[in-house]
C-alpha cells in the first residue's frame, strides 16, 4: 500500500527570515544624521521577495540564488508604500508616499528568462498627487494599474520593447463592468478633468 501525501495547506510552520533581515540595514547614513530604516511594503512570489522601505530603496530577495539586490527610486528619500511583482516578466513596480511609481525590469539570474545586460526602468511622473496604495499587474505586463489614497486610478500602458510607459484614461462602466478607452494617445497634459455620471 502506497503512503499518501498529506493535503496542501496555506498554514506552514513560522519560520523567521533572518537571512533576509540581516540583509537589509537598520539605519542609513544622510550627511552628519544617522535615520531608522523601516520596512514600508511587502510583495512576494516564487521566485522574489520585495521589500520596500522608508528610504526610498527597494530590497529584492531572489530566492533561487539567495541573493539581495537593492534599487533605488531616484529623487528624494521618500517612503515606499505599495509593491507589486510579476515574475514571468522579472517586473516590479513600486507607488511612494509623494505619488510616484517607478518600474523596474529586472536583470534575471534565473535560468530561461530574459537575457538583458542591465535594469530598465520606467517612470509613471505627475498623475498620482497622493500616497499611492495599490498596484496590479495584468497578466501579461502590458498594463499597471496603480490607486492612491484620493480614489484616483492610473492605467499604464507598459511596451518593454520599446521601453516606453504611456499612462492613459479610462472610462469604467460600473452596471456592464466594462472599461472604454478615451482617445487613442497618451495625455500631453496632466490637468484637472472631470467626468459626468448618469444613472
Amino acid at each position: 500500500m502506497a503512503a499518501q501525501t498529506p493535503p496542501q495547506s496555506a498554514l506552514r510552520e513560522f519560520c523567521p527570515l533572518y537571512y533576509l533581515l540581516n540583509a537589509i540595514p537598520t539605519k542609513f547614513q544622510i550627511g552628519f544624521h544617522s535615520v531608522m530604516v523601516y520596512l514600508t511594503a511587502l510583495d512576494t512570489n516564487s521566485d522574489y521577495i520585495a521589500v520596500g522601505s522608508s528610504i526610498g530603496m527597494l530590497y529584492l530577495y531572489c530566492r533561487q540564488v539567495s541573493q539581495m539586490n537593492k534599487y533605488s527610486v531616484e529623487g528624494k528619500s521618500e517612503s515606499i508604500t505599495a509593491v507589486k511583482l510579476l515574475s514571468c516578466f522579472d517586473l516590479v513596480a513600486v507607488g511612494t508616499v509623494s505619488g510616484r511609481v517607478a518600474l523596474f525590469q529586472l536583470v534575471s539570474q534565473l535560468p530561461g528568462r530574459n537575457k538583458q545586460q542591465t535594469l530598465r526602468r520606467f517612470d509613471v511622473v505627475g498623475l498620482h498627487k497622493s500616497t499611492v496604495t495599490a498596484l496590479a499587474w495584468s497578466a501579461n505586463g502590458m498594463k499597471l494599474f496603480s490607486g492612491d489614497d484620493k480614489g484616483k486610478v492610473v492605467y499604464s500602458a507598459v511596451d518593454l520593447v520599446q521601453g516606453l510607459c504611456n499612462p492613459r484614461s479610462l472610462l469604467f462602466y460600473t452596471q456592464e463592468q466594462a472599461l472604454e478607452q478615451l482617445g487613442a494617445k497618451p495625455r500631453k497634459s496632466n490637468g484637472k478633468f472631470g467626468a459626468c455620471f448618469w444613472l
